[in-house]
């Protein structure tokens, strides 16, 4: 069983004549908590979607498992083991709490169940309060759980969150860092995009910075906190 789950080679990727991503090299392993990071508009939501298939790349590789996905449509992509959960968070607004987990069941790759409808709810106590709710009547702290929770219905290799905590309240936040973190525990690959980096290296075992979709630095959450200059230079922060 290969320890890259995801392989990114020299990727270019455009919206119309816009370049976006410039030979992007990026790789997820097994067990590995990844932080992407960068100011708006650098690339990072360009590259998760470029890995998920919902952005065709112009040039360059996607690999997943081993096996190059640049053609493969998005369900195809999923069932190889990647979940992701959008900006915008993506909930079916008409469908109630049950339905919107319960729609995603499914083992994964190796017919791992790890991830019941029940231990989700056991993660998401605030989730098993609002089981008939629809999804439009949930706050978006609740919709970003129910989302991540749906994800892991489907017991991935790798967890894909952009913008895990953008427009929460603070106490909300932090449950979804909690989450992050137990998720990491969990053995499950993550890629995490969030503006928060002291949350997210907090959780990551190596970062990813982009600018003007270049990779322009990567190392290790500890290696970030002893070089605060880094951030300050590439994030402004």
């Amino acid at each position: 069983m290969s320890d890259t789950l995801i392989q990114v080679k020299e990727l270019n990727s455009y919206y119309g004549a816009s370049h976006i991503l410039r030979n992007v090299n990026f790789e997820v392993k097994r067990g590995e908590t990844i932080g992407l990071m960068g100011r708006n508009g650098m690339g990072k939501s360009t590259l998760l979607k470029s890995i998920m298939g919902i952005v065709t790349p112009r040039s360059g590789d996607v690999f997943i498992m081993g096996q190059r996905s640049n053609e493969k449509s998005i369900f195809e992509v999923a069932q190889q083991g990647i979940a992701y959960v959008p900006e915008g968070r993506g909930i079916f607004g008409n469908l109630s709490v049950v339905e919107n987990l319960q729609m995603a069941a499914r083992p994964g790759t190796q017919g791992q169940r790890d991830w019941t409808y029940e231990r989700v709810l056991e993660t998401f106590p605030r989730l098993k309060e609002r089981l008939g709710h629809g999804g439009q009547q949930l706050s978006g702290g609740e919709q970003q759980m129910l989302t991540i929770g749906r994800a892991l219905m489907t017991n991935p290799d790798v967890l894909i969150l952009d913008e895990a905590t953008e427009g929460l309240a603070p106490l909300i936040a932090r449950e979804i860092w909690r989450i992050c973190s137990m998720i990491k525990d969990s053995g499950i690959s993550s890629i995490i995009v969030d503006k928060n980096w002291k949350h997210v290296t907090q959780i990551t075992n190596r970062n990813v910075i982009l600018v003007k979709g270049e990779v322009v630095y990567e190392g290790t959450s500890d290696a970030v906190h002893a070089h605060p200059e880094t951030l300050l230079q590439h994030l402004g922060v």
